[in-house]
C-alpha cells in the first residue's frame, strides 16, 4: 500500500514545518488530493493515524480536499474537467488532451498550537 509511505512523507513535511515555524502541535492536516492522482482517501485516512503516532501530528484530524482532473483540449482549445485518463474531451470528443490538473498530492495548510 504505497499510501503508508505517502503519509509518512506528509509527516516528514510537518515536522519540518514545525522546525522551521517553531510550532509545538499540529490540529489539522489539509491535504489536497487529486482525482486523476491514484491516491486513495480513504487508504490515506487510515494510513495517517498510524504515521502519526508518536509525532507532533499525534491526534491531528486529516482533511482531505479533493480537486477535479483537468485537461486542455488541444482540438478545440478548451480547458476542461475529466474524471479519469484517456476519457475524450467532453465538449468535442477528441482524445488530444494535455493534463493540467488533478494529478498532485500535496499539503495545502495546517492548524497548529
Amino acid at each position: 500500500m504505497h499510501e503508508m509511505a505517502l503519509c509518512e512523507g506528509i509527516i516528514e513535511i510537518v515536522q519540518e514545518e514545525s522546525r522551521k515555524r517553531a510550532f509545538a502541535r499540529v490540529k489539522v492536516v489539509f491535504l489536497e488530493i487529486g482525482a486523476l492522482s491514484h491516491v486513495a482517501p480513504e487508504a490515506i485516512k487510515f494510513c495517517f493515524e498510524a504515521v502519526a503516532a508518536r509525532t507532533i501530528a499525534q491526534g491531528a484530524r486529516l482533511e482531505i480536499v479533493e480537486t477535479p482532473g483537468a485537461a486542455w483540449c488541444m482540438a478545440c482549445s478548451k480547458g476542461v474537467e475529466i474524471k479519469q485518463r484517456y476519457e475524450p474531451c467532453p465538449s468535442c470528443g477528441s482524445y488530444q488532451l494535455q493534463m493540467t490538473g488533478g494529478e498532485e498530492m500535496r499539503v495545502r495548510e495546517l492548524e497548529v498550537d
